[in-house]
This record gives structure tokens, C-alpha cells and sequence, in this order.
């Protein structure tokens, strides 16, 4: 028996690895996430609508239909979407710190847009006065008043409009934010998956 007990001592080896091991590793794929965000149609769509905010406000303001003191900040936080959306297009090289500025930029552009939504609602609450002249001075015509009432009803639907606009430009900067956030990894580590690895068993003499 002892004879018997030394060969199977004698035909183990202890250093044999398993024949199935289990580890676990960083997903090296893991910056691909932020492209599944398609962040190139959505940064343009970002420029785009800001760029029409933009020059639909100039209009208004160069027509003296809208008022400068809530148009400077409404300008100001329109260009930081313009911003985001320029560095959500520029970050589709998966560049770490390209991402981290998008992400940061992103959730200025979410508070712009509430600013923005404010904004359109005050200006869409506080209309000028101007058809009030032309219904109570005899030397215009009827015709002037109600050119004057189209104007402010055409200036109410604008702003109603743009208060969708920023809901939308609100929705696309947070979808933005959480795909940078899943890669630049600000919430927490590098999530690892598990890797499986099967060996070959050895062949026998």
C-alpha cells in the first residue's frame, strides 16, 4: 500500500494550473459606450437649434420686440450649449480628458437650458404694451391694431416654441452627460467583467 500511495504522490503535479480559470478585467471596450449615444447627431442637433435660438432672438431684439435685460443671459447660456455640443462631436475620438471636458460641459449646458426654459417663459408673460397704444390713439387705424395684436401673438407662440426647444436641448445634454459619465468613470471605479479561460487537458502518453 505505501508502494501504491508513493506513485500517485509521484504522478500528481503540484504546480498543474486548473483546467478552467475564471478573472476578472477592465472592459478595455468600455470608451465604445459613449458612441453608442450617437454623439455626433446629437451635437449637431445642439448647435443647430442654438444656432437658431440665436439668430431668431437677434431678430426680435433688432426689431426692438424684445427686452435686453433678458436677453443677454439668454445669449450667454444659449452659446454654452453651442459649446457642449461642439465638444460631444469633437469627443467621438474617445480622448479620456475630451470626454471629461464634455461631461463637465454638459451638465452647464442642462442648467443653461433651465435657465433658458425660465427665460422663455417670462418673456412669453411679459409682452410689450404696444397694441394697448394703437387701440387707444385715434390716429392709427383698426388695421394697425390688429397688425400689432398678430405681432404679439406670432412673439407668444415663438417663445412657447422655444420653451419646447429647451426641454429637448435639456433632454439631449443629460442623455450626453450619463454616456460621459458611464465612461470618464465620476461615479464610481472601472466596472471589470469576468474572462473564462479554458485549458486543454494534456494529452496522455
Amino acid at each position: 500500500m505505501a508502494d501504491d500511495a508513493a506513485v500517485v504522490e509521484e504522478g500528481m503535479n503540484p504546480t498543474q494550473s486548473p483546467l478552467v480559470q475564471v478573472s476578472f478585467q477592465r472592459n478595455v471596450h468600455r470608451k465604445q459606450k459613449y458612441l453608442e449615444a450617437e454623439p455626433k447627431a446629437l451635437g449637431i442637433t445642439q448647435i443647430g437649434l442654438s444656432a437658431y435660438q440665436i439668430l431668431c432672438v437677434a431678430v426680435f431684439l433688432s426689431k426692438d420686440l424684445s427686452n435686453v435685460g433678458t436677453d443677454i443671459p439668454y445669449f450667454i447660456s444659449t452659446l454654452l450649449v453651442v459649446i457642449a455640443g461642439s465638444l460631444a462631436v469633437a469627443a467621438q475620438n474617445l480622448h479620456l480628458p475630451t470626454l471629461r471636458a464634455c461631461l463637465g460641459m454638459q451638465i452647464v449646458a442642462c442648467v443653461a437650458c433651465l435657465v433658458n426654459v425660465i427665460l422663455s417663459l417670462i418673456k412669453m408673460e411679459d409682452m410689450p404694451n404696444f397694441c394697448y397704444y394703437y387701440h387707444y390713439n385715434d390716429n392709427f387705424t383698426l388695421h394697425y391694431g390688429e397688425t400689432c395684436h398678430n405681432i404679439e401673438s406670432t412673439q407668444s407662440h415663438f417663445y412657447a416654441e422655444c420653451v419646447v426647444i429647451h426641454v429637448t436641448l435639456l433632454a439631449i445634454s443629460a442623455t450626453l452627460a450619463a454616456y460621459c459619465c458611464k465612461v470618464a468613470n465620476c461615479c464610481g471605479p472601472a466596472p471589470k467583467m469576468p474572462v473564462i479561460t479554458v485549458q486543454a487537458a494534456p494529452v496522455q502518453q
